[in-house]
């Protein structure tokens, strides 16, 4: 493979401090750099040791007020996230239940389990995390409630 995961997701903001704080409190990014020429306001935010969000805040542009429901936005639907491990997906979890972002239900989609969460600009996202449950050649579909958290 020549590719070695996602560099950035460009996102697009109407509050940027908001939006670096709940990434910051939820997955401990970390803001790399951020400019501002009075028009655009960019900020570069570690989601992991290769990763990153690029966040614009741009004078007049709405585009941040506008959500739609999954699979109806467009090109680029959801960032996924992947969790470090299963004790971080754990504390990632429990950090977006206490934000009010999830509900804390987990899918298990087989190799992988996800919870799905809305950041303070309505986006979603998901994180996922390689199953330490899964079976092997086991493929779950979406909705399917992962045993180790639902019981």
């Amino acid at each position: 493979m020549l590719t070695d995961g996602l560099h950035h997701a460009a996102i697009l903001t109407k509050d940027t401090d908001r939006f670096t704080e709940f990434y910051q409190r939820v997955f401990d990014a970390t803001v790399e750099a951020s400019q501002d020429d009075g028009d655009v306001r960019l900020t570069f935010l570690a989601i992991g040791e290769h990763s990153e969000l690029n966040v614009f805040e741009i004078k007049g542009n709405d585009e941040a007020d506008r959500q739609r429901p999954m699979f109806g936005r467009g090109r680029l639907d959801h960032i996924g996230l992947r969790a470090a491990s299963i004790e971080s997906f754990e504390q990632i979890r429990d950090r977006l239940t206490a934000e009010g972002a999830s509900d804390g239900f987990v899918t298990d989609f087989g190799p992988v389990l996800s919870i799905f969460f809305t950041d303070p600009d309505g986006l979603e996202g998901e994180v996922c995390v390689p199953n330490p449950d899964a079976e092997a050649g086991s493929r779950n579909p979406p909705g399917t409630p992962a045993r180790r958290y639902h019981g």
